[in-house]
């Protein structure tokens, strides 16, 4: 504490009024470092305050520098900035965030400033200065605004009121305005009901602050009519959030703007800064609401400045974006009955049908010997054309429902505290897998024969495949269970969740931008193909744009991202599971009987299941981390959810296997019991039919 008190009295002695103004600066940065101290203990950092006020109060030459020194500062400095703006984003965009914030990183402010903003950063570096500034007690700041800023506890230095005032009622203006250019944007208002373009809150916002603004100038800020003013502005306010928020609707039933949601989140927190404004202009202790009002700027300046929190909130915006477009989709997965579980089989083995056919036309893509980009090309259009067939036959492919259902079981989950909430999210997750279980065995189960039927049926009419020996070794070497199967059906599982987030992207775009209604009215697509045929072929795409894009994006993907990938040596290989069982299916027939005696063909089988397992378990885990991430489901509820579901596979396996019925859980009054003979979609049903409207 000796050292502390030396190391003050030094810093007292080094104070210059008439000091260049970034040595003023750097003075005032070293006492706050020395405020701050070594450790992070709030209580000491409070402590040295106090030793500061003690040490000024026994110097009162050193106390008339120090008033001269912070009229100068007063007097330089520009507080506007840092108390209106500070840690809103000034641009738009992600990318021109990102941008901003790199360059903040990149290039740190100068203590040579007139804008407090700029200067705040230095003064307050960390975030446990928010911390000691939020510890400071009453008893402690009425005497740091006593000793050091006024010269007697009556007394008041000349016109520093008058500079706070001037300084909350201009910040407030610059806010205001902030709001009603959001609130009066095009993409904003026109988005709002009826009701809120009625009521004009946005309009009447500034005559609000004007009648705070004449009230406090004429009759001070505790007089009546200031503070029935403030009342009227606060309540202005409120009418402006309700009016914003009135645009949620229209973009959960219109499409979801990244843009928009941006702008709407600035709103908000804006109009939380203009009532913590209002709260330091209002109370009876302006000293202890200023104090609270910095720890809030250091917290938020920090948050500003951060990569972390930009990708976060970019993230959950996305996470929204997609997962509102997928919910309703996914529910066309998943099987919730016997019937269903058939009917999924059934879908299933028409898929794996086509998959053989696909198999071989890959097969012979790449006996043709084209480059690697150009067989890419080829390989990504026969799986496109040969999902999109199947879609349009209410067929299935295995693996590809977890990344659509994933967000449909997650919307269940915005009422996790609900009673039964958690037991009816595992049923969507064991009716997930059972499904998937059900559409890897139906399109195993027949891509196999069917590729081999083939094979057959092309040697019979005295050809041979594109299958040679050694070729046919070659894919049961490259298909071993303890090779990089894994990981590359794993990273498999992570094209087929970006293709359910291109499916979602290219709905909400379609929806945002009301391309069926464009279709449907527009008089030049209404001459060309009759009122009535463009109002099918409007609500056609309207229901069925997001299939299309889900299964032409997968299969380009799976094409072109190996040949992509090589080019820069990384290697990887696609590992879907009807695709791989295809192939060995093929290079089994090629080998003859007896490949059922080597062990790499055992080998190649095992690698099929580790297959269809990590495709499945890696695109649901992205898919369902994207989707908790858009419903802001905490880590407490997140770990209570992964121990009810390792609970229900030790106690009900079967049930994540097989349509078994699971035990009946008994319902409460808040939880009523599903009405008797209630039927859910057949799975991979359409709201219409997917096949294209006819002329």
């Amino acid at each position: 504490m000796a050292t502390s008190q030396l190391d003050l009295i030094e810093l007292l002695r080094a104070i210059d009024p008439e000091a260049p103004l970034a040595e003023r600066h750097l003075w005032l940065m070293q006492l706050l470092d020395w405020v701050r101290g070594d450790t992070q203990d709030p209580d000491m950092a409070v402590a040295r305050v106090r030793m500061l006020i003690d040490a000024a109060e026994v110097r009162p030459d050193w106390l008339k520098l120090w008033q001269h020194w912070w009229e100068e500062f007063l007097t330089t400095m520009d507080a506007t900035p840092l108390l209106a703006d500070l840690g809103f984003a000034p641009q738009d965009s992600f990318t021109s965030e990102l941008g901003h914030r790199l360059q903040r990183k990149l290039m740190p402010p100068t203590p040579e400033t007139t804008d407090l903003s700029e200067l705040f950063p230095l003064l307050f570096p960390t975030e446990f200065d928010g911390r000691w500034l939020r510890a400071l007690d009453a008893r402690t700041l009425t005497r740091l605004r006593t000793v050091l800023f006024r010269a007697a506890p009556d007394a008041p230095p000349p016109n520093v009121n008058d500079y706070a005032i001037r300084t909350l009622l201009d910040a407030m203006m610059f806010a205001v305005t902030q709001i009603c250019a959001i609130g009066h944007s095009a993409p904003v208002r026109t988005r709002m009901s009826a009701d809120a373009k009625r009521d004009r809150a946005f309009a009447v916002l500034p005559q609000a602050f004007l009648a705070v603004r004449e009230a406090v100038q004429a009759h001070g800020r505790a007089s009546a009519p200031a503070v029935i003013a403030i009342g009227q502005l606060r309540e202005q306010l409120d009418a402006c959030r309700a009016a914003a928020q009135t645009v949620y609707i229209h973009l959960e039933e219109h499409g979801i703007s990244v843009q928009i949601e941006f702008q709407l989140r600035q709103l908000r927190q804006r109009i939380i800064r203009m009532k913590a404004l209002l709260l330091c202009l209002e109370t009876d202790v302006p000293v202890q609401a200023t104090t609270q009002l910095l720890s809030h700027l250091v917290r938020v300046d920090h948050e500003s400045r951060s990569m972390r929190e930009l990708m976060s909130d970019s993230t959950e915006l996305l996470a929204a974006k997609v997962t509102e477009r997928n919910a309703e989709t996914g529910q066309h997965y998943i099987t919730r009955d016997a019937s269903e579980y058939l009917h999924m089989l059934g879908a299933a083995a028409g898929g794996g049908a086509v998959l053989a056919g696909t198999t071989w036309i890959k097969l012979l893509i790449g006996a043709v010997g084209l480059t690697a980009f150009w067989g890419g090309l080829a390989a990504g259009i026969n799986y496109a054309v040969c999902f999109v067939f199947i879609m349009l036959m209410h067929w299935t492919v295995a693996t590809k429902q977890p990344a659509m259902t994933a967000p449909a079981m997650a919307a269940k989950l915005r009422d996790i505290d609900a009673p039964g909430a958690t037991d009816q999210f595992l049923d969507e997750v064991g009716h997930l897998l059972r499904s998937q279980f059900a559409a890897i065995l139906g399109n195993v189960g027949v891509v196999m024969p069917v590729v081999i039927g083939i094979a057959i049926a092309v040697e019979s009419a005295g050809h041979h495949t594109v299958m040679d020996h050694r070729h046919a070794l070659q894919t049961l070497s490259n298909h071993q269970v303890l090779g990089p199967t894994a990981l590359f059906a794993a990273a498999t599982g992570g094209l087929l969740f970006l293709s359910s987030l291109v499916a979602g992207w290219v709905e909400n775009w379609f929806v945002f931008h009301r391309l069926d209604s464009v279709i449907t009215y527009h008089p030049r697509i209404t001459r060309r193909l009759g009122a009535e045929r463009a109002r099918r072929w409007g609500t056609y795409w309207r229901q069925n744009i997001s299939g299309y894009a889900a299964n032409i994006s997968l299969g380009l993907m799976l094409g072109l991202v190996p040949p992509f990938l090589g080019f820069f040596g990384i290697p990887f290989e696609v590992r879907h599971v009807t695709l791989v069982a295809g192939q060995i299916a093929a290079a089994a027939h090629e080998l003859g009987p007896q490949v059922i005696h080597r062990p790499a063909f055992w080998g190649a089988v095992g690698g099929i299941a580790i297959t269809g397992l990590m495709n499945v378990s890696f695109s649901f885990w992205l898919a369902f981390r994207l989707a908790l991430t858009a419903q802001g489901i905490g880590t407490v509820n997140r770990k209570r959810l992964y121990a009810a579901l390792r609970r229900r596979m030790l106690r009900q396996p079967l049930s994540f296997v097989l349509p078994v019925r699971l035990n009946p859980r008994p319902h409460t009054a808040t939880e009523p019991a599903p009405p008797a003979g209630s039927q859910t979609a057949p799975p991979d049903s359409q709201p219409t039919d997917p096949t294209p409207p006819s002329g």
